[in-house]
C-alpha cells in the first residue's frame, strides 16, 4: 500500500506548523507576548469584517466559546478592542488595535524572513514553482484559503513547542 498521499499531507502540515511555530517563537522573542498561531486567524477575520464573537467563530470554524476565549486573550494583549456600534449602541463591535496591526506587520516580516531561508535552501525558482502549484491545487489566492482553526494545541500550545 502506498503512503504517498499520507506522506504529502504530513509534509504540508509539517511545513505549515514549522513556519507558524517559528514565526510565533520569533514574535515572542521580539516582545509580542502571549501570541499563538490562532491569533493571526482571528485578527485576519476581524480585519475582513467579522466584528462580533459569533462571526469570528464562524470564520474560524470554531464555537462561539472558543472564539470568545481567543478574543479575550487578544483584548488582554491589546491586539483587539471593542467599540459601540454607531447603528446600535447596545452592540459592541470588535476592531484590531494599532498594537494588533503592528504585531501583524511584524509577523508578515518574520514570515518573509522564513520564506527567505527556504528560498536559500531550495532556490528561488523551485520555491516559486511550489507556491504556484499549491495555489493551483487550492484554486485560491493564499489570503482566501479557508482554514479550520480547531486544533487544540493552537489554542494553547505547550511551551516546549515554541522553543521555550
Amino acid at each position: 500500500m502506498s503512503r504517498a498521499g499520507a506522506d504529502l499531507a504530513q509534509l504540508l502540515l509539517g511545513a505549515f506548523r514549522t513556519l507558524a511555530d517559528r514565526a510565533t517563537a520569533e514574535l515572542i522573542a521580539r516582545g509580542y507576548q502571549e501570541v499563538r498561531p490562532v491569533h493571526d486567524f482571528a485578527l485576519q477575520a476581524i480585519l475582513s469584517g467579522a466584528d462580533t464573537t459569533s462571526e469570528v467563530g464562524r470564520r474560524m470554524h470554531v464555537s462561539k466559546q472558543a472564539a470568545a476565549k481567543t478574543i479575550s486573550a487578544l483584548e488582554q494583549s491589546n491586539y483587539v478592542a471593542r467599540e459601540p456600534d454607531p447603528a446600535d449602541r447596545r452592540r459592541q463591535r470588535l476592531y484590531v488595535t494599532a498594537n494588533g496591526l503592528a504585531m501583524l506587520s511584524e509577523a508578515e516580516a518574520i514570515f518573509d524572513e522564513l520564506r527567505g531561508e527556504w528560498e536559500r535552501q531550495v532556490g528561488a525558482a523551485p520555491l516559486a514553482q511550489m507556491e504556484g502549484m499549491l495555489s493551483a491545487l487550492l484554486g485560491k489566492d493564499p489570503t482566501q484559503v479557508d482554514i479550520q482553526v480547531d486544533a487544540a494545541k493552537w489554542m494553547a500550545p505547550e511551551a516546549s513547542s515554541l522553543g521555550h
